[in-house]
């Protein structure tokens, strides 16, 4: 089980990216969105000033370094708030995990067989994948880069621990801690309803 991937939601989207880049090293993989009524998407190279000329509008912009992938959608919220956790699990991990969903009758999201999403009632959801070919390759990225921990605020962090852990089978922590794999998810005190906010990140 592995934590590799983050849904950030912000006003601030040309900032964030710009910490991402800048003072942690992540890569630029593309910013997706449309010119017109046309979807389309830019690799690195083409400047903001370029796309705003041309008339894009961002959808998302998708980074990553190592074993991790950050995804930055354009929203109302000048701290960025969390819209889904990425995980990666075993064949049976997977099964377990949309069966305890559906028993619990959380909202369950097939995205054309490319991925499943699980909405936990706790104001975020999860994204949950099967083995795959193009995870396991972002994995063997460990090495140069991974997510030990993850800290959110919410407004009622115990809620939003127990909803993670009692999806993915896991005892939270007594302070608002979940272990996923080798990932800390940690929810703090003083944050909002519904998403949490992106509190602190440990990579290692």
């Amino acid at each position: 089980m592995h934590l590799f991937h983050y849904h950030l939601v912000t006003s601030k989207v040309r900032e964030v990216e710009a910490r991402y880049i800048g003072k942690l090293g992540f890569h630029l993989v593309a910013r997706h969105g449309r010119v017109g009524e046309d979807l389309t998407s830019y690799e690195p190279g083409v400047s903001w000033s370029e796309l705003d000329d041309s008339g894009f509008k961002l959808r998302l912009s998708e980074l990553e370094k190592g074993a991790v992938n950050v995804v930055v959608q354009p929203g109302q919220w000048p701290l960025p708030r969390v819209d889904h956790l990425g995980l990666a699990l075993d064949e049976d991990e997977f099964e377990a995990a949309l069966d305890r969903a559906a028993h619990a009758e959380l909202r369950i999201q097939e995205h054309g067989g490319r991925r499943t999403f699980v909405s936990t009632n706790a104001g975020y959801r999860l994204e949950l994948h099967p083995p795959r070919d193009w995870i396991e390759e972002l994995l063997e990225g460990a090495a140069d880069l991974s997510l030990s921990e993850l800290h959110l605020k919410a407004d009622d962090p115990e809620e939003k621990a127990d909803a993670l852990a009692s999806i993915l089978d896991l005892e939270p922590d007594t302070d608002g801690g979940v272990h996923v794999g080798e990932t800390l998810v940690r929810f703090v005190p003083g944050g909002p309803q519904g998403r949490p906010e992106l509190h602190g990140e440990l990579f290692v």
